[in-house]
């Protein structure tokens, strides 16, 4: 408009002026002047006019949301919520409201995307489209004549079709998208729908040069069901960072949500179609043939219809393998080659007209197909639309819960309810007679569809929905053979109506009569269905096991690695594995060695009769000897100095109790080198013990003692310094009660001063209390325990707080008849 009105101006003036040159007179000039000067001022007027006009018809969002221009996403959000309640159609009437409510939708679309709203804030574009970019007018870099004529003339006139002035030549930017539409589009559709996406650039000549290349893919894969979209590097940094496009152009494959990068350095049509069939999930299409047609037929019970194609070439046409893609979790898809010799009888059985492609569409039923379609060549849409239409069983499987949403979906509308009729049986070759029932009497009544669907359950793989259906219902404790009807009210709850008779055989019975009776009544809109339930999530039957997803995940590691590392980007870290693969070998190599000498050296100390632990240390044991004749100097009068012996003393009925138990008393003292430990039989050293005790006396006498009171009895003998200590379970240092102590004898019958000899004072002596006559020694002490207070005793012993009995000398020990072990 400045321009027009420039342009305007000047002619205007102009004119005026050639008109005053041409000899007019002088008062006319005069008057064209002031004519001029009042023009001029008139012209501002209209030009201000237009452009304050322009102003108010300028779209600007950030003053119709009413915030600021660094307002956040979520002040965005409140204020569109805010001002589109004010202003929407239904609840305002006023003449400008609906202006109002697109205007505020608008503008919220357009600063809620940050792509947009930054193009906005650095360049006040404001496009329409939120997921896909504007054609580019490249015509303005060539207002004065093409600055590229000379890189036409080396690159040819492929350089020329990257201009956007022909359809050809603007492809990549007609089928450019966002990372938006990628993110919220594409990836969504590429689990039902495979994509192929190329990444350019404006200044790439390779990019110019593969586009005759890119469009005939575009008219060989768009009609058959593939995805294609372009994208802008440039403009979409982000996405192609987080693809890992690293050179243009860059073909990528996206299946799954996945993306498979194009690594061959050529770039043609056949190449990118074979690189398509080859990453492709495995197995999307089987090949058939006489052999296994009967078992590809059979196997409906994965809750799958089974769909055969005919046709005369030696591969799978793509069409094919995207159709099998779209449906391979409802249908499986099989490829009969007619021209095959082992096809043969195949091609008869189903009377298959060989010069044309054919498509079989089979159910439960193996001999009959369900749909069938014959053509000299199979559209694409075409086999979508009879696979879309029959994708189900005629009675299918609650398998999971995207069957159940689509057999079963939520309806809130009492007027015309979508009923669905649920059989529920077992995993047993029995139970298949009463689902065939179920289909023949569902193929004879013909319900619609859209009004009530036929399925049945599994009780062993779905007790969650079968417990939730049945909670609260007694005589449903076995659900077996029983028919429910549901009616979903919302996501997780149902109405529910069961039949009371059991589904039966036959085809005239009570419970398709029931079940006839009870669906015409429910269909009406006034009834409503008695009962109610919450429903949890059905479990995926189709799930793969762990081992299958570990091996998948490391299938497809694989090719991730093969098809983004190169073989320069391999030889590192081939030699890093390489290199931290010699290290763990060397260090279990190692590690063999040294278990295998450990072995050698437990071998050797054990044949010396050494314990060796794991760690190759000496594990020290601990010996109990006997007390006898033959060992009496060693444990006893030979001792060195600061060594002791411990003894239990012992007959033969209570040895094998009581030293077992003394063994785990002396066990943590193994280590301590300057104590010995031993028991000895009282028969054998009954004399010894008597003398011992008499030795301690003042005054020598005969001592009678019985020999089963000594049993338990513990001494730590020093030979060296010639006393000794006692414990016994009666003795007053067993329990350390005030009022208790007594002499070394008295708990035995006798009684024993306490002298000191060498000058050495026991340390309880100092106020030692008189013999008392209420001792507790007439209360019974089972064998079991009398080694209870060995422990404290033990500790006190090395405390040095027990009581020492010195003797003059050690008398000898008896020698023990040789008859003694025989008895």
């Amino acid at each position: 408009k400045l321009i027009l009105l420039d342009s305007l101006l000047q002619e205007h003036k102009h004119s005026v002026l050639s008109k005053c040159n041409a000899g007019v007179q002088s008062g006319m000039k005069g008057k064209l002047a002031m004519r001029l000067r009042l023009s001029i001022p008139v012209l501002l007027i209209v030009l201000v006019i237009l452009q304050t006009s322009e102003a108010k018809e300028r779209f600007r969002p950030y003053e119709i949301l009413e915030i600021k221009r660094g307002a956040t996403q979520q002040e965005v959000k409140k204020a569109y919520r805010r001002l589109v309640k004010d202003y929407h159609p239904d609840k305002n009437k006023a003449p400008d409201a609906q202006d109002k409510f697109v205007a505020l939708t608008k503008s919220y679309e357009l600063l809620s995307d940050p792509e947009r709203r930054r193009m906005y804030d650095n360049h006040g574009v404001t496009e329409d489209s939120p997921n896909f970019n504007k054609k580019h007018d490249y015509s303005q870099y060539n207002r004065f004549g093409d600055p590229f004529d000379h890189l036409r003339d080396l690159f040819g006139d492929n350089f020329n079709s990257f201009k956007s002035s022909g359809s050809r030549e603007n492809i990549f930017h007609k089928q450019s998208i966002t990372y938006k539409a990628y993110a919220n589009t594409l990836v969504p559709n590429s689990y039902k729908q495979p994509y192929l996406i190329l990444f350019y650039s404006d200044w790439c000549f390779s990019c110019a040069q593969v586009i005759p290349m890119w469009a005939k893919l575009v008219e060989e894969l768009e009609p058959i069901g593939f995805g294609v979209a372009t994208v802008h590097s440039e403009h979409e940094r982000e996405l192609a960072r987080k693809v890992g496009v690293k050179e243009l152009p860059h073909l990528v494959l996206l299946t799954d949500g996945k993306v498979t990068h194009y690594r061959d350095s050529i770039l043609s049509v056949v190449k990118v179609l074979e690189f398509i069939r080859r990453k492709l999930p495995y197995k999307l299409v089987q090949r058939i043939n006489d052999h296994n047609v009967d078992e590809f037929l059979d196997g409906w019970m994965d809750n799958r219809v089974r769909v055969l194609l005919f046709g005369k070439l030696d591969i799978v046409r793509l069409r094919y393998l995207t159709a099998g893609f779209k449906f391979r979790d409802r249908a499986a898809v099989g490829y009969v080659q007619v021209t095959g010799g082992d096809t043969k009888e195949l091609v008869d059985r189903f009377k298959v007209d060989i010069k044309k492609d054919t498509l079989l569409l089979f159910q439960e039923d193996t001999d009959t197909p369900m749909a069938s379609l014959a053509m000299a060549d199979l559209p694409t849409n075409t086999i979508m639309e009879v696979m879309e239409r029959h994708q189900y069983l005629q009675l299918p499987r609650l398998s999971n819960q995207v069957v159940f949403d689509n057999l079963c979906p939520v309806e809130s509308t009492r007027t015309r309810k979508r009923l669905c009729v649920v059989l529920f049986t077992r995993e047993t070759e029995e139970m298949e007679q009463y689902r065939q029932a179920m289909r023949d009497w569902v193929h004879s009544h013909r319900f619609s569809q859209e009004r009530v669907r036929f399925t049945y359950i599994l009780l062993e793989r779905q007790q969650q929905f079968v417990s939730a259906v049945t909670r609260g219902q007694q005589e449903l404790s076995d659900p077996s053979l029983r028919v429910v009807v549901l009616w979903r009210r919302g996501e997780d709850q149902v109405k529910l109506e069961w039949l009371q008779a059991k589904w039966d055989i036959g085809p005239t019975n009570s419970s398709s009569e029931e079940l006839q009776t009870t669906l015409q009544r429910l269909l009406s809109a006034n009834e409503v269905l008695s009962g109610e339930a919450v429903l949890e999530q059905l479990v995926d039957e189709h799930a793969t096991s762990v081992f299958a997803r570990i091996a998948n995940r490391m299938i497809e590691l694989s090719e991730v690695l093969r098809d983004n590392i190169t073989m320069d980007e391999l030889i590192p870290a081939a030699s890093l594995v390489l290199t931290v693969g010699v290290i763990i070998a060397g260090g279990y190599v190692m590690s063999y060695l040294v278990k295998i000498e450990e072995e050698n050296v437990q071998k050797q100390l054990g044949a010396r009769g050494l314990k060796v632990d794991r760690k190759g240390k000496v594990v020290p044991e601990l010996k109990i000897h006997e007390l006898r004749a033959e060992t009496y100097n060693g444990m006893i009068r030979l001792l060195k100095p600061g060594c002791r012996t411990v003894v239990l003393i012992v007959d033969r009925e209570s040895k094998e109790k009581l030293v077992a138990k003394f063994y785990k008393h002396a066990w943590p003292f193994r280590r301590n080198k300057t104590l010995m430990f031993g028991f000895m039989y009282i028969e054998k050293g009954l004399s010894w013990y008597k003398k011992i005790l008499n030795l301690t006396l003042p005054e020598p006498r005969d001592i009678k003692i019985n020999p089963k009171n000594c049993i338990g009895t513990v001494l730590s003998l020093n030979g060296h310094r010639r006393y000794f200590c006692m414990y016994h379970a009666k003795h007053p240092e067993a329990t350390r009660r005030p009022g208790y102590y007594t002499a070394s004898g008295a708990f035995m019958g006798f009684d024993s001063e306490d002298e000191a000899s060498d000058g050495e004072m026991d340390l309880e002596r100092a106020n030692q209390p008189a013999p008392v006559l209420d001792s507790p020694d007439h209360l019974p002490i089972f064998e079991d325990q009398l080694l209870d207070g060995l422990q404290n005793w033990m500790d006190r012993l090395f405390e040095g707080s027990t009581y020492r009995y010195h003797v003059n000398y050690w008398p000898e020990f008896p020698i023990s008849p040789s008859t003694w072990n025989t008895k």
